[in-house]
């Protein structure tokens, strides 16, 4: 079995990243859908819907750096580790999933933030 061309993080190792790194040094990108987002979401954090890839996927190079450290949430995790492994596919090299998703988030690091 081939090893993940992606590493998981966890919710506490992004929030320590997000406090520590310097601006322009990270890629956020939220692939949940823009209702998920109107009720919670991350300062920072790119909307691109997973389940409207067909409408960015073509301008995905023209608008992300493939050698720039890139952190790829969603609600649990699991449509994040979708998107890492396609962002890996086409040529992205720092590629980070967040364990957990904004759930793990909100329940671990900021307990203002809303669960659904």
């Amino acid at each position: 079995m081939a090893p993940n061309p992606y590493l998981e993080i966890t919710v506490e190792a992004l929030a320590q990243r997000l406090a520590e790194a310097e601006p322009g040094t990270l890629q956020l990108i939220d692939v949940r859908e823009p209702q998920e987002a109107e009720i919670v979401s991350l300062e920072g954090f790119e909307l691109l819907p997973l389940s409207q890839a067909q409408q960015w996927a073509g301008q995905v190079r023209d608008r992300f750096n493939p050698t720039t450290e890139t952190l790829v949430l969603c609600h649990h995790g699991l449509r994040s580790a979708q998107m890492c492994q396609w962002l890996a596919s086409q040529g992205f090299t720092q590629v980070k999933n967040i364990s957990g998703g904004i759930d793990a988030y909100a329940r671990r690091i900021d307990s203002a933030l809303a669960l659904y």
